[in-house]
């Protein structure tokens, strides 16, 4: 039995306005569509009209389906939630500069908050369950994101090349970041100063941004960071996450290349639409590019200010038209681009989103011949499933899926 899986876009004023209408081949709302969520998360639990062959057990959404078969769904009994969440997601302007727990941080960062009795949907709450969220992106367009903290030599050369634009001598604000700057093997207490609020560190954000519009920051060998930097200030102007960002690497990605963004890991996505996988949370700390709450001592507990280059993650290819992602997370994404062959699947839990159609999934109790756009959850009792047509299918999986 295959499940199909429906959504709404989430309107999020980041979004794009025709993005995931592009890619799955429906209509545009007209309003910003950001991401499109398959999975059991309580945020948007993927709505559920039919079975494949046809049942009418009345459940309506995927949750619905796992609190009443945990293990037909799941493999378990005792399974309560699908603990992967799957994602169209579509930037027209940039996210938030933000950070995602370890399974230890976030355990006890959920404990503190209930704790302290925090509610839930308050403001100021940044852990919602006690879960990690790594993540991967892979890009379906072009796709511009942040990730990680730059190798010492290109923050050192930023920095040098900030202090030739400076005034001379530099206001006492700037002065302080570029004494900061001056030992590029330690980021923290530069972001902590920058998130501190205090009136230099928000002097000092306007004054790098001044300089970075400057026609003496395009001859610099940083014209593409000072670009960056006026970018980011065009939609969060004065926000210190925008000076943040010149200490992060900027990826582009072409389509097909991965992003990781494990437990630590500042990033931020600015522009394009991507297949995002992540484990089924909401915890993210978010260190600027964004009016909502910053703990910036939570921030720098959880943050890991390792430099190097970003995490691009390679994909293993068992076949020439098949690439599978499979980042240490507990998670396994993989693309196939159908070849005249039959492509066997494995089985499930997983989902299956057709790119490109029309495509025939076949299980134990059938077929069902899916076009563009089309979602369907497998459960754990389809043991050996296959797809045939000429079609593209990203297939999200929990641990590791079939070759």
């Amino acid at each position: 039995m295959f499940i199909e899986l429906t959504n709404t876009p989430r309107h999020y004023a980041w979004g794009s306005y025709d993005g995931i209408a592009a890619f799955t081949g429906h209509p545009a709302s007209g309003e910003p569509e950001a991401e499109l969520w398959f999975g059991t998360h309580p945020g948007s639990p993927s709505l559920t009209p039919r079975t494949f062959p046809s049942t009418n057990p009345g459940h309506e959404t995927l949750r619905d389906w796992v609190a009443a078969e945990p293990e037909a769904l799941l493999g378990s009994p005792d399974a309560t939630e699908l603990p992967i969440l799957l994602k169209v997601l579509a930037a027209r302007t940039p996210l938030s500069l933000q950070v995602h727990p370890s399974p230890e941080q976030a355990e006890q960062g959920y404990a503190d908050e209930v704790a302290r009795g925090i509610a839930v949907d308050a403001f100021s709450r940044s852990y919602k369950d006690p879960f990690p969220k790594p993540e991967i992106i892979v890009a379906v367009t072009e796709f511009e994101a942040l990730g990680g903290f730059r190798p010492v030599a290109e923050v050192a050369a930023f920095a040098a090349d900030l202090a030739a634009l400076a005034p001379q001598p530099p206001s006492p604000a700037l002065a302080r970041l570029l004494d900061l700057l001056a030992t590029p093997t330690d980021v923290e207490p530069i972001v902590d100063w920058l998130l501190s609020g205090e009136p230099d560190a928000v002097a000092c954000v306007a004054e790098v941004i001044e300089l970075a519009g400057s026609d003496a920051a395009g001859r610099t060998p940083s014209a593409a960071t000072f670009g960056t930097v006026r970018e980011l200030a065009g939609h969060y102007p004065g926000d210190p996450g925008v000076v943040i960002a010149a200490l992060a690497n900027r990826v582009t990605l072409q389509p097909g290349e991965c992003l990781f963004a494990d437990a630590g890991v500042l990033h931020a996505y600015l522009h394009g639409v991507g297949i995002e996988l992540m484990t089924a949370s909401d915890n993210v700390l978010r260190g600027g590019l964004t009016p909502k709450h910053i703990d910036t001592d939570e921030l720098l507990r959880v943050l890991s200010f390792d430099q190097g280059p970003p995490a691009v993650l390679e994909p293993r290819r068992p076949a020439d038209n098949v690439a599978v992602y499979a980042p240490p997370a507990g998670f396994t994404l993989t693309v196939i681009d159908l070849a005249a062959p039959t492509e066997h699947l494995g089985g499930g839990p997983a989902i299956l989103l057709v790119e490109r159609g029309p495509v025939t999934l076949a299980g134990a109790d059938g077929s069902v011949t899916l076009m563009r756009g089309d979602a369907v959850f497998i459960p754990a009792s389809e043991r050996d499933v296959s797809v045939v047509g000429p079609g593209r299918v990203w297939l999200a999986g929990v641990g590791s899926t079939a070759d």
